[in-house]
């Protein structure tokens, strides 16, 4: 089962968090919904630290995807 097959069934908006494993290598971490109320580049920090517990190092990099975007990406 694919990821976007997963997530098929949740309702609402919601991303998809990723983090870099290597230059042109990402690990998916987890998914968890859009806080509502934030403008976009706070709720993408905030879906990070939700995935991670909080526990983010500065020399990481991650991604947070919207979960339609992901869906929309995985059918090329």
């Amino acid at each position: 089962m694919s990821p976007a097959d997963e997530t098929a069934s949740t309702s609402g908006p919601a991303f998809v968090v990723l983090r870099a494993v290597g230059d042109d290598t990402w690990q998916l971490l987890g998914e968890v919904p859009r806080r509502r109320g934030l403008p976009a580049r706070k709720a993408r920090r905030q879906a990070v630290f939700d995935v991670t517990g909080g526990t983010v190092e500065p020399s990481e990099r991650y991604a947070a995807v919207l979960r339609s975007e992901w869906r929309v990406a995985l059918d090329v």
